[in-house]
């Protein structure tokens, strides 16, 4: 299929960017040309893109980069350097990438100014932001449910851009389920966990009874959400438990959540994700430089679904929800 759209695909800054952030692979012995994939990507994703029939790419910086600095004045300035950096690059090859913010979250009043700034003076579409935040203290954590994070949502609200919930490892002390197992760590299994509760504690939080119309973005066809969203509703009710969400935890999922392809090339799981979803709110993704744009083009080109749903997760999705105008 040519014209499909990606959106989790990972660049990083060049080595002469004054901040040095702290990169989720580099324990992997596949990192040196992991990072040197991130580094170059502009140059190398746009001649796998031409390859495999991908227009436009909307690229994000990889994890937990700005996430994991622990000073909030440090973060603001990374974020903005960063997303200066981000739009040269994008200036440079017109029509074929947009952008992510990323965004110092240690700072919420900053987050949205920052946001803000890069969706009415820069053109980007949304922001991704990689898990949870750390401030001051290396094993804090602040997820986006807690009450200080409310004035930032609602300028996500007012500005009508999608926010693209990526993930990253749990904390050093919240690991020891992990202990003797490094191989179930980053996107082999704890991504996928960490990023999962993080979206259901949104969602019980009432956020979107709050701000009906944020539309939040998981990789990864969900998570696995999916799958076991149900399971999560009828346990807790079983159980007698009331969060402080009006509804259904998987009402939330149905109309706030959209998922990617984003390294999940598994007819099986896309099946669970359209039963639960619908086609309209599944994109592709590659998850570059960590997947292949050669191996996600080959499946998704070529997975048994209808062209009409192919056309609407390849593309018409979206272009719809980040109001591109190729």
């Amino acid at each position: 299929m040519h014209g499909k759209i990606a959106l989790e695909e990972h660049f990083a800054p060049p080595d002469t960017f004054e901040v040095k952030f702290r990169w989720v692979s580099t324990r992997l012995p596949a990192w040196p040309e992991l990072e040197r994939r991130q580094v170059n990507f502009f140059d190398q994703a746009l001649r796998d893109m031409d390859k495999t029939g991908v227009e436009i790419t909307i690229t994000s910086l990889g994890a937990p980069a700005i996430q994991a600095l622990l000073d909030p004045r440090e973060a603001a300035e990374a974020a903005r350097k960063t997303n200066d950096f981000l739009k040269a690059k994008i200036d440079e090859h017109p029509g074929r990438f947009a952008g992510f913010a990323a965004l110092p979250m240690q700072d919420p009043e900053a987050a949205a100014k920052e946001l803000t700034r890069c969706v009415k003076d820069l053109g980007f579409v949304g922001a991704l932001v990689n898990g949870f935040t750390q401030l001051q203290e290396p094993d804090s954590a602040l997820y986006y449910d807690l009450p200080r994070y409310l004035p930032f949502w609602e300028a996500v609200e007012r500005l009508d851009v999608p926010f693209y919930l990526h993930p990253r490892n749990p904390m050093a002390n919240q690991m020891r389920i992990y202990e003797g197992h490094p191989w179930l760590l980053g996107s082999a299994w704890a991504f996928g966990v960490e990023t999962a509760t993080h979206s259901l504690r949104l969602m019980a939080s009432g956020l979107f009874d709050k701000c009906p119309r944020l539309k939040i973005v998981l990789g990864h066809l969900g998570e696995g959400l999916p799958s076991s969203i149900w399971r999560v509703d009828h346990r807790i009710k079983l159980g007698g438990e009331r969060t402080h969400a009006k509804r259904p935890l998987a009402d939330y999922f149905r109309s706030n959540f959209h998922v990617t392809t984003s390294g999940n090339f598994h007819d099986t799981t896309l099946t669970a994700a359209l039963a639960e979803l619908g086609a309209d709110r599944i994109m592709y993704s590659v998850d570059y430089p960590f997947e292949y744009f050669e191996e996600a083009a080959e499946w998704f080109d070529h997975v048994n679904i209808s062209d009409a749903d192919r056309q609407r997760i390849g593309r018409l999705n979206a272009l719809s929800l980040f109001k591109l105008n190729p």
